[in-house]
Protein backbone atom coordinates (compact mmCIF):
# COMPACT_ATOMS: atom_id res chain seq x y z
CA UNK A 1 0.00 0.00 0.00
CA UNK A 2 0.96 3.68 -0.48
CA UNK A 3 2.77 5.43 2.78
CA UNK A 4 0.02 7.88 2.80
CA UNK A 5 -3.03 5.16 2.55
CA UNK A 6 -1.08 3.52 5.43
CA UNK A 7 -1.06 6.72 7.42
CA UNK A 8 -4.57 6.98 7.02
CA UNK A 9 -5.83 4.05 8.26
CA UNK A 10 -3.19 4.80 11.61
CA UNK A 11 -4.98 8.06 11.81
CA UNK A 12 -8.20 5.87 12.23
CA UNK A 13 -6.61 3.40 14.78
CA UNK A 14 -5.84 6.27 16.96
CA UNK A 15 -9.48 8.16 16.79
CA UNK A 16 -11.63 4.83 16.95
CA UNK A 17 -9.49 3.90 19.72
CA UNK A 18 -10.45 7.27 22.04
CA UNK A 19 -14.05 6.84 20.71
CA UNK A 20 -13.92 3.09 22.35
CA UNK A 21 -12.44 4.53 25.56
CA UNK A 22 -15.14 7.19 25.70
CA UNK A 23 -17.83 4.38 25.04
CA UNK A 24 -16.36 1.83 27.85
CA UNK A 25 -16.24 4.87 30.00
CA UNK A 26 -19.84 5.94 29.54
CA UNK A 27 -22.94 5.22 32.03
CA UNK A 28 -24.46 3.50 29.24
CA UNK A 29 -22.72 2.81 26.06
CA UNK A 30 -25.37 1.98 24.00
CA UNK A 31 -27.01 5.27 24.27
CA UNK A 32 -24.04 7.29 24.14
CA UNK A 33 -23.03 5.22 20.79
CA UNK A 34 -26.45 6.07 19.11
CA UNK A 35 -25.71 9.63 20.64
CA UNK A 36 -22.31 10.02 18.66
CA UNK A 37 -23.79 8.58 15.47
CA UNK A 38 -26.70 11.33 15.80
CA UNK A 39 -23.83 13.83 16.04
CA UNK A 40 -21.92 12.48 13.42
CA UNK A 41 -24.59 12.58 11.21
CA UNK A 42 -25.01 16.17 11.33
CA UNK A 43 -21.82 16.24 10.16
CA UNK A 44 -21.64 14.07 7.35
CA UNK A 45 -24.87 14.48 5.74
CA UNK A 46 -24.57 18.00 4.94
CA UNK A 47 -20.84 16.75 3.40
CA UNK A 48 -22.43 13.63 1.81
CA UNK A 49 -25.14 16.18 -0.39
CA UNK A 50 -22.24 18.78 -1.03
CA UNK A 51 -19.92 16.11 -2.81
CA UNK A 52 -23.46 14.77 -4.57
CA UNK A 53 -24.28 18.18 -5.66
CA UNK A 54 -20.76 19.71 -6.76
CA UNK A 55 -20.52 16.35 -9.08
CA UNK A 56 -23.59 17.19 -11.21
CA UNK A 57 -26.03 15.36 -8.84
CA UNK A 58 -25.80 12.11 -10.58
CA UNK A 59 -27.77 9.41 -10.90
CA UNK A 60 -27.16 7.57 -7.50
CA UNK A 61 -26.33 3.68 -8.51
CA UNK A 62 -28.84 1.38 -6.63
CA UNK A 63 -26.25 -1.22 -6.08
CA UNK A 64 -24.16 1.42 -3.95
CA UNK A 65 -27.48 2.81 -2.28
CA UNK A 66 -27.95 -0.89 -1.16
CA UNK A 67 -24.21 -1.33 0.63
CA UNK A 68 -24.44 2.34 1.68
CA UNK A 69 -27.87 0.76 3.74
CA UNK A 70 -26.53 -2.35 4.47
CA UNK A 71 -23.80 -1.25 6.04
CA UNK A 72 -25.28 1.27 8.15
CA UNK A 73 -27.42 -1.75 9.34
CA UNK A 74 -24.87 -3.65 10.02
CA UNK A 75 -23.00 -1.04 11.86
CA UNK A 76 -25.89 -0.60 14.15
CA UNK A 77 -25.71 -4.21 15.11
CA UNK A 78 -22.41 -3.81 15.72
CA UNK A 79 -23.20 -0.53 18.10
CA UNK A 80 -25.40 -2.63 20.17
CA UNK A 81 -23.37 -6.25 20.37
CA UNK A 82 -20.19 -4.17 21.40
CA UNK A 83 -21.95 -1.78 24.19
CA UNK A 84 -23.19 -5.42 25.19
CA UNK A 85 -19.55 -6.69 25.00
CA UNK A 86 -18.27 -3.65 27.43
CA UNK A 87 -21.41 -3.73 29.96
CA UNK A 88 -20.08 -6.94 30.51
CA UNK A 89 -16.13 -7.06 30.19
CA UNK A 90 -12.94 -5.06 30.37
CA UNK A 91 -11.60 -2.90 27.43
CA UNK A 92 -8.73 -4.42 27.55
CA UNK A 93 -10.55 -7.87 26.45
CA UNK A 94 -13.36 -6.63 24.70
CA UNK A 95 -11.16 -4.46 22.10
CA UNK A 96 -8.25 -6.79 21.15
CA UNK A 97 -11.09 -9.98 20.85
CA UNK A 98 -13.19 -7.40 18.46
CA UNK A 99 -10.42 -5.86 16.66
CA UNK A 100 -8.54 -9.44 16.55
CA UNK A 101 -10.91 -11.11 15.01
CA UNK A 102 -12.58 -8.98 12.56
CA UNK A 103 -8.79 -9.52 10.54
CA UNK A 104 -9.00 -13.12 10.40
CA UNK A 105 -12.99 -12.86 8.61
CA UNK A 106 -12.34 -9.84 6.89
CA UNK A 107 -8.88 -11.46 5.00
CA UNK A 108 -10.89 -14.99 4.42
CA UNK A 109 -13.36 -12.54 2.34
CA UNK A 110 -10.90 -10.33 0.84
CA UNK A 111 -8.96 -14.16 -0.31
CA UNK A 112 -12.22 -15.87 -1.20
CA UNK A 113 -14.85 -13.53 -2.46
CA UNK A 114 -12.60 -10.97 -4.09
CA UNK A 115 -9.89 -13.44 -5.19
CA UNK A 116 -7.11 -11.62 -3.50
CA UNK A 117 -3.80 -13.32 -2.32
CA UNK A 118 -2.30 -13.50 0.76
CA UNK A 119 2.21 -14.27 0.66
CA UNK A 120 4.27 -15.75 3.28
CA UNK A 121 3.88 -12.83 5.26
CA UNK A 122 -0.04 -12.56 5.53
CA UNK A 123 0.30 -16.42 6.44
CA UNK A 124 2.74 -16.12 9.16
CA UNK A 125 0.15 -13.02 10.24
CA UNK A 126 -2.44 -15.28 10.39
CA UNK A 127 -0.82 -17.71 13.24
CA UNK A 128 0.26 -14.37 15.10
CA UNK A 129 -3.46 -13.33 15.37
CA UNK A 130 -4.70 -16.92 16.30
CA UNK A 131 -1.82 -17.31 18.89
CA UNK A 132 -2.20 -13.97 20.11
CA UNK A 133 -6.22 -14.41 20.43
CA UNK A 134 -5.31 -17.42 22.44
CA UNK A 135 -3.32 -16.29 24.54
CA UNK A 136 -5.77 -13.16 25.51
CA UNK A 137 -8.51 -15.95 26.27
CA UNK A 138 -6.92 -18.79 27.29
CA UNK A 139 -9.59 -21.06 26.71
CA UNK A 140 -7.93 -24.21 28.07
CA UNK A 141 -8.23 -22.39 31.75
CA UNK A 142 -11.95 -22.00 31.24
CA UNK A 143 -11.59 -25.48 29.97
CA UNK A 144 -9.52 -27.36 33.00
CA UNK A 145 -11.82 -24.98 35.38
CA UNK A 146 -14.70 -26.93 34.13
CA UNK A 147 -13.39 -30.25 34.41
CA UNK A 148 -12.69 -29.46 37.91
CA UNK A 149 -16.04 -28.27 38.66
CA UNK A 150 -14.87 -24.94 40.34
CA UNK A 151 -17.07 -22.13 40.66
CA UNK A 152 -14.69 -20.08 38.52
CA UNK A 153 -15.76 -22.15 35.70
CA UNK A 154 -19.57 -21.47 36.33
CA UNK A 155 -18.88 -17.47 36.28
CA UNK A 156 -16.72 -17.97 32.93
CA UNK A 157 -19.53 -19.97 31.11
CA UNK A 158 -22.02 -17.17 32.52
CA UNK A 159 -19.68 -14.58 31.05
CA UNK A 160 -21.14 -12.88 27.91
CA UNK A 161 -18.70 -11.00 27.01
CA UNK A 162 -16.23 -12.91 24.94
CA UNK A 163 -19.17 -13.87 22.82
CA UNK A 164 -20.95 -10.39 22.14
CA UNK A 165 -16.84 -9.51 21.48
CA UNK A 166 -16.65 -12.27 19.01
CA UNK A 167 -20.16 -11.59 17.20
CA UNK A 168 -18.84 -7.75 17.34
CA UNK A 169 -16.00 -8.78 15.11
CA UNK A 170 -17.92 -10.46 12.84
CA UNK A 171 -20.32 -7.35 12.09
CA UNK A 172 -16.88 -5.91 11.78
CA UNK A 173 -15.62 -7.78 9.28
CA UNK A 174 -19.21 -7.42 7.43
CA UNK A 175 -19.21 -4.16 6.93
CA UNK A 176 -15.49 -3.44 6.14
CA UNK A 177 -16.31 -6.17 3.07
CA UNK A 178 -19.51 -4.29 2.25
CA UNK A 179 -17.74 -0.84 2.76
CA UNK A 180 -15.24 -2.03 -0.03
CA UNK A 181 -17.61 -2.03 -2.51
CA UNK A 182 -19.54 0.31 -1.79
CA UNK A 183 -16.97 2.81 -1.90
CA UNK A 184 -16.38 1.81 -5.58
CA UNK A 185 -19.93 2.46 -6.12
CA UNK A 186 -20.51 5.56 -5.08
CA UNK A 187 -18.12 8.57 -3.92
CA UNK A 188 -16.85 8.23 -0.78
CA UNK A 189 -18.65 11.21 1.31
CA UNK A 190 -22.29 10.43 -0.16
CA UNK A 191 -21.78 6.59 0.44
CA UNK A 192 -20.86 7.38 4.17
CA UNK A 193 -23.79 9.80 4.56
CA UNK A 194 -26.05 6.87 3.62
CA UNK A 195 -24.81 4.37 5.69
CA UNK A 196 -23.86 6.87 8.76
CA UNK A 197 -28.31 8.27 8.17
CA UNK A 198 -29.19 4.59 8.16
CA UNK A 199 -26.82 3.73 11.21
CA UNK A 200 -27.99 6.46 13.26
CA UNK A 201 -32.12 5.70 12.45
CA UNK A 202 -31.52 2.58 13.59
CA UNK A 203 -29.78 2.76 17.36
CA UNK A 204 -32.61 5.55 17.64
CA UNK A 205 -35.14 2.53 16.93
CA UNK A 206 -33.88 0.34 19.26
CA UNK A 207 -32.94 2.74 22.24
CA UNK A 208 -36.84 3.88 21.94
CA UNK A 209 -37.93 0.65 21.15
CA UNK A 210 -36.27 -2.35 22.59
CA UNK A 211 -33.99 -0.80 25.25
CA UNK A 212 -36.12 1.71 26.69
CA UNK A 213 -35.28 5.14 28.18
CA UNK A 214 -34.51 8.73 27.11
CA UNK A 215 -31.41 9.15 25.45
CA UNK A 216 -30.38 12.19 27.25
CA UNK A 217 -30.94 10.41 31.00
CA UNK A 218 -26.80 10.45 31.26
CA UNK A 219 -26.90 13.91 31.42
CA UNK A 220 -25.68 16.63 29.49
CA UNK A 221 -22.06 16.47 30.25
CA UNK A 222 -22.40 13.09 29.47
CA UNK A 223 -24.14 13.41 25.90
CA UNK A 224 -21.67 16.32 24.90
CA UNK A 225 -18.95 13.77 25.93
CA UNK A 226 -20.75 10.94 23.09
CA UNK A 227 -21.26 13.53 21.22
CA UNK A 228 -17.79 14.76 20.37
CA UNK A 229 -16.98 10.77 20.14
CA UNK A 230 -19.28 10.41 16.78
CA UNK A 231 -17.24 13.53 15.50
CA UNK A 232 -13.91 10.83 16.66
CA UNK A 233 -15.33 7.69 15.12
CA UNK A 234 -16.84 9.81 11.81
CA UNK A 235 -12.75 10.65 11.34
CA UNK A 236 -11.76 7.35 11.80
CA UNK A 237 -14.80 5.89 9.49
CA UNK A 238 -13.87 8.82 6.76
CA UNK A 239 -10.19 7.64 6.81
CA UNK A 240 -10.90 4.11 6.66
CA UNK A 241 -13.77 4.76 3.83
CA UNK A 242 -10.89 6.49 1.57
CA UNK A 243 -8.32 3.95 2.13
CA UNK A 244 -10.85 0.78 1.22
CA UNK A 245 -11.59 2.81 -2.02
CA UNK A 246 -8.00 2.86 -3.22
CA UNK A 247 -6.27 -0.40 -1.43
CA UNK A 248 -7.23 -4.07 -1.32
CA UNK A 249 -9.25 -5.06 1.64
CA UNK A 250 -7.10 -7.89 3.07
CA UNK A 251 -4.23 -5.14 3.51
CA UNK A 252 -6.53 -2.29 5.10
CA UNK A 253 -8.39 -4.23 7.62
CA UNK A 254 -5.30 -5.73 9.48
CA UNK A 255 -3.63 -2.45 9.36
CA UNK A 256 -7.04 -0.88 11.20
CA UNK A 257 -6.41 -3.53 14.42
CA UNK A 258 -3.00 -1.43 15.28
CA UNK A 259 -4.92 -0.04 18.19
CA UNK A 260 -5.31 -3.41 19.89
CA UNK A 261 -2.37 -2.36 22.12
CA UNK A 262 -3.07 0.42 22.82
CA UNK A 263 -6.37 -0.40 24.11
CA UNK A 264 -5.06 -3.54 26.26
CA UNK A 265 -2.41 -1.13 27.70
CA UNK A 266 -5.06 1.40 28.30
CA UNK A 267 -7.44 -0.81 29.79
CA UNK A 268 -5.17 -2.51 32.22
CA UNK A 269 -3.00 0.36 33.40
CA UNK A 270 -5.40 3.86 33.51
CA UNK A 271 -8.62 2.00 34.00
CA UNK A 272 -7.21 -0.25 36.19
CA UNK A 273 -8.78 -3.97 34.58
CA UNK A 274 -5.88 -6.16 35.08
CA UNK A 275 -5.29 -7.12 38.66
CA UNK A 276 -1.76 -7.05 38.79
CA UNK A 277 1.97 -6.85 36.92
CA UNK A 278 1.65 -10.03 35.37
CA UNK A 279 -1.75 -9.78 34.08
CA UNK A 280 -1.03 -6.63 32.73
CA UNK A 281 1.75 -7.63 30.82
CA UNK A 282 -0.32 -11.25 30.00
CA UNK A 283 -2.66 -8.77 28.26
CA UNK A 284 -0.67 -6.62 26.27
CA UNK A 285 1.71 -9.10 25.27
CA UNK A 286 -1.14 -10.94 23.87
CA UNK A 287 -2.56 -7.72 22.15
CA UNK A 288 1.49 -7.06 20.33
CA UNK A 289 0.71 -10.36 18.88
CA UNK A 290 -2.46 -9.60 17.17
CA UNK A 291 -0.94 -5.90 16.03
CA UNK A 292 1.77 -7.87 14.82
CA UNK A 293 -0.21 -10.08 12.91
CA UNK A 294 -2.19 -7.38 11.93
CA UNK A 295 0.91 -5.92 10.15
CA UNK A 296 1.85 -9.30 8.16
CA UNK A 297 -1.32 -9.62 7.41
CA UNK A 298 -1.19 -6.04 6.18
CA UNK A 299 2.17 -6.83 4.29
CA UNK A 300 0.95 -10.08 2.75
CA UNK A 301 -2.47 -8.66 1.71
CA UNK A 302 -0.34 -5.74 -0.69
Amino acid sequence: MEPWVVALVAISAVLHLAWNVRLKTAGDPLRAATIGMLAGTVGIAPIGVAFWFSDGRPSLPPAGIALGLASGVVEAAYFILLAAAYRRGDLSVVYPVARGTAPLLAVGVGVIVFGERLGVAGSLGVIALLVGFLLLQRPWRAIALARNGGSEARAAAADSAILFALATGVMIATYTAIDRLGTREIDVFTYAAILWVTCAVVLVGWVRLVAGGDLLRDGRAASGRAAMGGFLTLGAYLCILIALSVAPLSGVAPLRESATVFAAAWGSVRLGEAGDRGETTRRIGASVLIVGGALLLALGGG
